[in-house]
């Protein structure tokens, strides 16, 4: 029996707006800071590539992330759209995050991604640096979870 999962709206060909939706759902899913939730965007059989590290399926996503999530204390995240064309999405990203001795960082990546049919993300390529910022550096202040709808992007905020 095949499997047929839910579509997850929007779905490919995007439009910029579906695009610029594709990467706020994203963002905000990423800010929950829930391994599941944020691994149930992704098809079961995703391929991914994380700086150096590589993840097949929905399993190994929730598992790095849930070990992403204890390590990077404090974690805040604005995406922005770069482009986009068809089924695929390209993203830049900043967040920034604490270690267990206070030291925080502000990660700077970008992010290549192919969805399915269905509106699942089937492939991510996340290359990302990490550059140590002193507290008072930092830009992201917002509760822990969504950024609010009138919190600066990364555009605004000259990132």
């Amino acid at each position: 029996m095949t499997y047929q999962e839910t579509p997850r709206a929007p779905l490919p060909p995007f439009s910029f707006e579906d695009a610029v939706q594709k990467v706020r759902m994203a963002e905000d899913a990423w800010n929950s800071r829930d391994p599941a939730k944020v691994a149930l965007a992704y098809t079961r059989d995703t391929a991914w590539r994380n700086r150096d590290t590589f993840l097949n399926g929905r399993a190994e996503v929730e598992d790095f992330l849930t070990k992403k999530w204890a390590k990077e204390n404090g974690y805040r995240l604005i995406k922005e759209i770069w482009a986009h064309d068809g089924n695929r999405i390209a993203v830049r990203f900043c967040y920034e995050w604490h270690d267990e001795t206070g030291q925080w960082f502000r990660a700077h990546g970008n992010e290549n991604w192919e969805f399915d049919a269905s509106g699942y993300m089937a492939v991510r390529h996340a290359s990302i640096n990490d550059v140590p910022i002193a507290d008072a550096d930092r830009l992201f202040h917002w509760p822990q979870g969504r950024r609010p709808d009138g919190h600066p992007g990364l555009t605004e905020l000259g990132l």
